[in-house]
């Protein structure tokens, strides 16, 4: 306990900062900071998401999974940003999120798998813990203290500090993905955009593309034939309402894109800053975001939503649509209530030039 207590001590006289968030274990670890003298000149905010409701609030969208590596990712993404926002003037490189996500033993046997995720998202590295814990091995207060140990190693490697990780016999997945100087550029609104070509792309395909499928190379290349342009996979590193993508993420998904394909990665969340971003050129979209952009609830009034479509215009910006299915019905162009504005800037593809009802979320809930 003493080393414990000396451990925290030295993080809490660095210069970092910690903004700590946990759902489902790691409680034991933020009150082991909050008991040691000098909390408050290291901890800036501790979040406990517990329920899914208020997980949903937290990352203000509904995870595939609430206990997996990607939610605890954006967890830690979201805890990092939060940082940022409170240490206006603090360099980046001090500033430090911490994630846990955990499903620990119970008051009753579980049917799923005890494990753990935890996330540490800092300016320059993302790096994550994967665990599984055997069952009846240990108890809740057991494991929960396991969860406290990696905490600790982490944020006080993290802080440069030297702390060898516990050692247990299951077996742990550790990956951590260091930031590319571009990345980090974009992610400090350095830079508004990230390329795989010198060229101003003309013709592009905005998306998470996490999973990239079929579908998406379908659409692709009917757009490509359609226009005679080549596309560009376009990815928003840094939305405005939800978590940033960490580093592990990013690099995930361009790992995806081959050498001939061509992508961009921009801070652009809406399509009236794509449009501001990239003049002149045609959108590769889905009718069920199309129906998104023009939904009054995503802006502060309609007035704002008017004028955030005029940029279309503004910018000689158009639209390829590719019909979808949207609560079990296909909607295409033709099903959308598209302001008078804009409405010579949509051309759409309708079901019988193209459908294909694969979608990215699927294809993770699948996995």
């Amino acid at each position: 306990m003493e080393e414990r207590i000396n451990l925290i001590k030295k993080i809490h006289e660095s210069k970092y900062k910690i903004t700590y968030v946990s759902s489902g274990g790691g409680t034991n670890a933020i009150s082991s900071f909050l008991k040691v003298p000098g909390a408050s000149n290291t901890i800036l905010e501790s979040y406990i998401p517990y329920s899914k409701k208020s997980m949903d609030i937290f990352l203000n969208k509904k995870p595939d999974h609430y206990c997996s590596l990607n939610t605890c990712l954006s967890m830690s993404a979201n805890a990092y940003k939060k940082c940022t926002q409170i240490e206006q003037k603090s360099n980046t490189k001090y500033l430090i999120g911490v994630a846990v996500t955990a499903s620990l033993a119970t008051t009753y046997n579980k049917i799923g798998d005890h494990k753990f995720y935890i996330a540490i998202q800092t300016d320059s590295y993302t790096k994550s813990v994967s665990c599984i814990l055997k069952k009846a091995l240990r108890s809740r207060e057991e494991e929960e203290e396991l969860i406290t140990e990696y905490v600790l190693c982490l944020i006080a490697e993290s802080c440069g500090i030297d702390k060898d990780l516990p050692i247990h016999e299951e077996n742990i997945e550790i990956n951590k993905t260091t930031a590319k100087k571009s990345w980090k550029k974009l992610l400090n609104n350095k830079i508004n955009f990230v390329s795989s070509d010198k060229s101003t792309p003309e013709l592009i395909f905005p998306g998470s593309f996490n999973p990239l499928h079929d579908g998406h190379l379908k659409m692709r290349e009917l757009a490509e034939k359609k226009t005679g342009m080549r596309a560009t996979f376009e990815i928003c590193a840094k939305n405005a309402d939800k978590p940033p993508l960490t580093f592990h993420e990013i690099k995930r998904t361009l790992d995806q894109f081959s050498e001939n394909d061509s992508w961009v990665m921009t801070s652009a969340g809406r399509f009236s800053e794509k449009a501001e971003m990239f003049p002149n050129s045609v959108f590769i979209i889905g009718a069920d975001t199309l129906v998104r952009v023009f939904d009054e609830k995503f802006y502060l009034n309609k007035r704002d939503m008017i004028n955030h479509i005029e940029r279309f215009n503004d910018h000689n910006v158009h639209f390829l649509v590719f019909g979808r299915k949207v609560d079990n019905r296909f909607v295409s162009l033709r099903d959308i209530a598209i302001p008078e504005n804009i409405r010579q800037r949509c051309t759409g593809f309708d079901e019988a030039s193209f459908r294909d009802d694969i979608s990215s979320t699927k294809l993770r809930l699948e996995d």
